[in-house]
């Protein structure tokens, strides 16, 4: 069974790795009824299967997508609010929102979709399960898209999400009612705002909220570093941990006191606790919110609980398959969140460490082990997945988490079930609850200040993949010591292979997918430069945070050689303090040095130039004339060794370009040119478009904009000029290689990143 769930779960990810052309569809099942029958190749035929149920699950999520004829226009839905409400800075409120049919003239017409909406400067009190009747403006999932960095629009489409919008003033908003079935979100929300009155003013209230009812909206973004430094992030996921605690606690005092009882007389004590403690977890799932990872959790609970009532009890390996199996039957599209690996993962390297550790002395001896060496085993999907890895995590978990599961969720599930029938002994286990989880806060704020005690990891190949896999079974074997070390043989050229550079007078381009602002990254040999750090919002989201600093981890970089600050507009320099205060950095550049609240910052000048790795950099503006604002802007043009080059003219406009015409045409013309001002009317003029004459033109925009960027006549004004034009809205991150004696190699992202492509390619009617 082991090789039947590993071959169903190759299947579903050669699938959405490689999403299939139609011709695929054909062979697929063929293979299929060809190979199962045949003992030899039935594995081949279950990966067949797993691959067609991928796809069978992808095309139903295609027919619930938001019709792209009412993407970013006024509709007025109607629907029910789905889980709790999320109280958000500046007066915002975020919830789920399944919309059963919009309105127009001829009546509501249906569409069956969860939407995530924002409402800003809200008023109203939302409830769970109330019926609303909203007027929205919504868009399909969409999300940056970068290498490195977190993919928002995967995790939508994952979680059943399948628009996002926000809420217009409007005076038809209204309750119209309420939904039947909404009770365990109506208990949800009463304890989460009982936990928050009897705990006002306590630091751990948003801990708690979250380990007792699943609610992680009010954790702060410092509490969330401090768990990712100490690698403890997976305490607060209401997953594996802890439902499985609350099934062996109910497993543990139902067996005992069923025996004590005398009841087993009439039904093995056995059973009736694993009824009871699948009952727990369901409850606490449920509790939780259900989300993906206790469902899994609930899942792997469920199976392993009712292996006990067969005559012939499972095997462990046995009981892990069919939970594997069954979760991807259920939703295969787990498969895309890094829960099912890390989760299934964990439990399959208790397994294989567990081996040989059956006598009282060696499990005592095998329980130390496990805690040091299952870090080590998730290392493979903790590098694909997040690219960095806590170095105290081993540590910090060996007391972390006993600590969570026996001194702070048993008073705290004790305290949220005497609410009602016992508020006097609530208050003191909740306050017990408080005191324990404010202990173990302190410790993990004392190890989260170690310095350096994160490490990141840049990009790792799928033949990195192949390599690691093998490498971590060997360290982690129970076997001898030949081959432990043969494992970390293999591991040393995984761990330590310097990440991919351009060759000495290549240069690299990557403009990354900021939204509406600017990111580019410009790498030689030995140097990189920063040119532009994106936006950052009122929300505390921050691009250079959220997708440089990523996206530099991932390629290995520690240090940044040169910033460029185009100019000080927020949609280029947003990012540039969080960029500065993640990165070491030599010297900074701006056309507005002044305005940027940085010491040390350096006036862009013509005229300015050096050389990296025979690679040549020039500034050609700002002059003498400086200009304000957009014409302030850096022009930066960097030339390869074989005289191929690339301008970044920031935000400049008219005016400068007429400058330049004037002063240095013969310096404007350009391989690759990142269109002025994000393709707006008050740049690109003809005659500086003829100038630069480029082969590939960038426009760096946001989707669905409200400039409606890039603007029609500056596009035609490029196509006229034959250059080839790509969006990073539409593409998402783009790399453009520059590499002697070869043409220049265009990488999309989005083009990459099937199983994103195919989703946003769908059309409804």
């Amino acid at each position: 069974m082991l090789y039947s769930a590993l071959a169903m779960l190759a299947g579903i990810s050669v699938f959405l790795t490689f999403m299939p052309v139609e011709g695929w569809w054909f062979a697929a099942p063929l293979a299929m009824f060809l190979f199962v029958p045949l003992k030899p190749c039935r594995l081949v035929g279950i990966a067949m299967a797993g691959f067609l149920w991928c796809g069978w699950s992808l095309q139903l999520l295609l027919v619930q997508q938001l019709p792209t004829g009412l993407e970013n226009r006024d509709l007025l839905v109607e629907g029910v609010i789905k889980g709790m409400p999320e109280a958000m800075p500046a007066g915002r409120l975020r919830f789920l929102f399944e919309i059963d049919c919009y309105h127009d003239a001829t009546g509501c017409h249906r569409l069956p979709l969860t939407a995530r909406l924002n409402w800003y400067r809200n008023t109203a009190e939302l409830h769970p399960g109330e019926r609303w009747q909203l007027r929205v403006r919504l868009k399909r999932p969409h999300g940056f898209a970068n290498p490195g960095g977190f993919d928002y629009e995967r995790w939508l489409l994952s979680a059943g999400v399948r628009a996002t919008g926000y809420i217009r003033s409007n005076a038809g908003n209204r309750r119209i009612g309420n939904s039947p079935g909404a009770t365990v979100q109506h208990l949800r929300e009463w304890l989460a705002g009982e936990l928050s009155t009897r705990l006002a003013g306590n630091p751990m209230t948003a801990v708690l909220r979250a380990l007792g009812v699943g609610d992680r909206s009010q954790m702060t973004s410092t509490q969330w570093d401090v768990l990712s430094a100490t690698g403890t992030g997976h305490l607060l996921a209401i997953s594996g941990l802890h439902v499985g605690l609350v099934a062996s606690l109910v497993f543990g005092l139902v067996r005992y006191s069923w025996a004590w009882s005398g009841l087993s007389y009439f039904w093995p004590a056995r059973h009736a606790a694993a009824l009871a403690s699948i009952l727990a977890a369901l409850g606490y799932s449920l509790l939780s919110g259900f989300q993906v990872p206790a469902q899994r959790a609930l899942i792997m609970i469920t199976v392993f609980m009712l292996s006990g009532f067969a005559s012939q009890k499972l095997a462990p390996w046995h009981t892990w398959s069919l939970a594997l199996i069954l979760v991807m039957l259920l939703e295969p599209l787990s498969v895309l969140t890094p829960g099912l690996w890390l989760s299934f993962g964990a439990v399959a390297a208790i397994l294989y460490l567990s081996v040989g550790h059956q006598d009282s002395r060696s499990k005592w001896r095998g329980i130390g082990r496990l805690q040091f060496l299952l870090p080590v085993a998730l290392l493979v999907p903790g590098w694909v997945w997040f690219q960095q890895v806590s170095l105290v995590a081993p540590l910090v978990n060996l007391l972390a988490i006993p600590w969570t599961g026996f001194l702070i969720v048993p008073p705290l599930l004790a305290g949220l079930s005497c609410l009602s029938l016992w508020p006097v002994a609530a208050g003191w286990f909740l306050v017990l609850a408080a005191t324990s989880a404010g202990l173990l806060w302190r410790g993990l704020e004392w190890f989260a200040g170690w310095p350096g005690n994160l490490l990141y990891l840049p990009a790792i190949t799928p033949l990195g993949v192949a390599a690691l896999v093998p490498a971590v079974v060997c360290v982690l074997a129970p076997g001898t010591l030949p081959v432990r070390l043969v494992g970390l043989l293999l591991l040393m050229p995984v761990m330590f292979s310097p990440p991919q550079r351009p060759d000495t007078g290549n240069v690299w381009l990557t403009v990354l997918d900021v939204g509406q602002g600017l990111s580019a990254v410009i790498q030689t040999r030995q140097r990189v430069l920063v040119f532009d750090a994106g936006p950052s919002f009122r929300s505390g989201f921050d691009t250079g945070e959220a997708v440089v600093a990523p996206y530099l981890r991932w390629q290995g970089y520690k240090f940044i050689d040169h910033l460029v600050i185009s100019h000080s507009d927020n949609d280029h320099a947003g990012g540039a303090p969080a960029i500065r205060a993640m990165f070491n950095t030599g010297r900074i550049y701006s056309g507005e040095a002044d305005e940027l609240g940085f010491r040390d910052v350096h006036n862009c000048q013509a005229g300015q130039h050096w050389s990296w790795d025979q690679v040549q950099f020039e500034m050609l503006s700002p002059g003498v004339d400086r200009g304000s604002g957009n014409n302030a802007s850096c022009v930066l043009r960097v030339t390869a060794q074989d005289g191929r080059s690339i301008l970044l003219p920031g935000d400049i406009e008219r005016r400068v370009e007429n400058r330049l015409l004037q002063q240095i045409p013969g310096k404007l013309a350009a391989t690759v040119l990142l269109a002025p001002h994000h393709g707006s009317l008050t740049s690109s003029s003809s005659g500086f478009v003829a100038a630069v004459k480029p082969e590939l033109v960038i426009f760096s925009s946001g989707y669905l904009n409200r400039f409606g960027f890039p603007r029609p006549e500056v596009s035609r004004r490029y196509k006229n000029q034959g250059a080839m034009q790509l969006n990073t809205a539409e593409e998402g991150s783009i790399q453009v290689h520059i590499d002697a004696g070869r043409p220049v190699f265009i990488s999309r992202y989005r083009r990459h990143r099937h199983f994103g492509a195919l989703v946003g390619s769908a059309t409804a009617q």
